[in-house]
This record gives structure tokens, sequence and C-alpha cells, in this order.
């Protein structure tokens, strides 16, 4: 008991340290030294102080020490789980990142040992939930920013049709949906208007927040606009007809979901009860459940009826689900 009560206190004091990491930001007074040589630098007639503003600038932009921690370290992938916080808008890092998701690590396994769990089974659990409960939550997010693009993004079209008629430039006329239209539409707007003042082309200002945004309604604004920059044409005619397909892709994306709701209830209480029931028991009164985590060296590759039983359970739920999810996919 005095083993797994120092285990225990080891997690939580390394839990502390970890959230303390992830909330924790760079120091205040550091930052405003930093500021003040920027600003001295950019005033400054020398070349030697403009050339070192310069270098501060391009050192600033790089990873930080920070990122560059243990934790960030064992990511297999880091591109692709950046592009993923990209999309959500929200200025996390990668170490904030993992700094949470090893927090739900310890946190888990400690209040699961608490219970009387064994440490092997409560470790696992908590690798499976601090791994694939952050992932689930970005990917929400990042659903939920998209949603409410899509949802803005003809009304957009339509300002852009507007100010084409009335004689505006192309470029003028995205500054004005960006400080016209809240939400996220009008920060990545706002964000298409900076790259084309700091010197980037159209093409690819747009481009980079079509590769970031991975939304094919965006996808197809942005090759519209390529098309008719080589061929020619009636842009804001092209653009009004974009935004009436556009309304009628979400009306028949709203009509499909309608009708697979019911559909998507029953799969989510179907497959989600029976594990409630099981991690309810399991913590209420786990001397009950215990022959669950018990293996059987006499069983198939050492594991008890129960358990396999279970796993074939789990099996042909895992087919079903796949299954109804094929079943109410539909590409429109």
């Amino acid at each position: 008991m005095d083993g797994k009560l120092i285990l225990m206190a080891i997690l939580l004091t390394t839990l502390m340290g970890l959230v303390y990491m992830a909330v924790a930001g760079p120091s205040p007074e550091a930052a405003r030294k930093r500021r003040i040589a920027l600003i001295r630098g950019r005033h400054s007639d020398s070349a030697e102080a403009l050339l070192e503003a310069r270098m501060r600038k391009a050192i600033s932009n790089r990873a930080t020490g920070a990122e560059a921690t243990m934790l960030v370290s064992l990511i297999p992938n880091p591109e692709n789980l950046t592009k993923r916080i990209r999309m959500t808008g929200k200025k996390w890092t990668l170490s904030q990142y993992m700094g949470v998701s090893a927090g739900i690590v310890l946190a888990i396994a400690a209040l699961l040992m608490m219970r009387g769990f064994p440490p092997l089974f409560a470790v696992m659990i908590g690798l499976a939930a601090g791994l694939g409960l952050p992932h689930w939550w970005i990917g929400r997010m990042i659903a939920k920013r998209i949603q409410k693009f899509n949802a803005k993004f003809p009304d957009a079209l339509e300002l852009l049709v507007r100010g084409l008629r009335s004689g505006l430039p192309i470029a003028e006329t995205l500054g004005i949906v960006s400080s016209e239209v809240p939400g996220p539409l009008g920060e990545e707007f706002k964000l298409i208007t900076e790259r084309i003042k700091i010197g980037r082309t159209m093409e690819q200002a747009l481009q980079e927040t079509a590769d970031r945004l991975g939304t094919a309604e965006f996808q197809f604004f942005v090759i519209t606009l390529a098309i008719q920059r080589e061929t020619g044409g009636n842009l804001a005619e092209t653009l009004s007809n974009l935004a009436t397909v556009l309304r009628q892709r979400a009306q028949m994306k709203l009509k499909i979901r309608a009708m697979s709701s019911e559909s998507k209830a029953s799969a989510y209480i179907i497959g989600a009860l029976p594990f409630l029931v099981f991690g309810m028991i399991s913590y209420i009164n786990f001397n009950y459940m215990s022959p669950f985590y018990t293996p059987d060296p006499a069983g198939t590759f050492g594991l008890s009826l129960m358990q396999v039983v279970g796993i074939g359970g789990m099996c042909w739920m895992g087919i079903g689900a796949f299954i109804m999810a094929q079943m109410i996919n539909f590409e429109i």
C-alpha cells in the first residue's frame, strides 16, 4: 500500500509540473525587452542595427527551445499535428498539447490506482485516454470551425460580388470581407490580405489558406479565381454562380444529416452503452469484475474465457459500427 501511495504522489507531482509547463508563458520582462530592442532596430539608420533586428526577427520566428522538449520529440509526425493545431485557429504549441496529454495520462492512471486497479492496466487506460481525448477534441474544434466558415462563406462570396460590381478590385474586396464578416471566415480572409500586403501573390495566399482549411468549398473558390485570371471573363458572375452552388450543397448536406440523424443516434447509444456499463461497474465494484482482468495461463494466449469473449464482442461491435458509418456516409 505504501508503494502505491508513493507512486501516486510521484504521478500527482509530475502532473502539477506538466500543467505548469503547459500553461506558463514566457517571462513578461524578457518579452518587454525583446519588443524594445525590435523597435530600436526598426527605427535605427545604422545598417548593423537593421541587420541585427532582422536576425532577431528570424530567430523569434523559429521554434523556441520550449518546443524541443522530450514530450514533443516522442511525436512521430509533428508536422501533421502542427497543421491540425493551426486548423483550430488557436495559438497552441506542440509542447502545450503534449503537456495536456501527459497530464491526462497521469491523472487517469492515478485515479484508477486509487480505486484499486492494477498499475499496468491503469497506465494503459491512461495512455489510451491521453492519446485519444486530445486528438478527438482537436478534431471536434476543427470540425466546428470549418462548419462556421462554410456557413458564412456564401455570404462572403455575395459580398465579393457586390464589391466587384461596384468597381472595386478583388484585393480590396477581400479586405472588406475580412473586416465585415465575423468569426473564422473574417480571420482567414484577414490573413490572406496580410500575406498579400507583405508581397505574396494572391494565388499563393489563397492556396496556403486552402491547404490549412482543407475544405472543398474554399478550394472551389481558389480554382475559380485561378481559372478566371488565366482565361478572363466576368468574375462577379462566376462568383455569384459559385455562391448559389455552395448554398445548394449546404442544403443537401442538411437534408442528409436530418435523414440520417436517427440512425446515428441509435448507433451512438447502442455502441457506447456496453462500454459505459462496463466502466461504471468496474469503477464501482472492481472485485466483481476482477476475473475479467485476471489472466489465465491455461487459456488461449494466456487469456481467460471472459477476456476472449470480451475481445470477440468488441471486434464484432467494431465491424458493425464501421458498416453503419459507411451506410450513412455520402459524398456531395
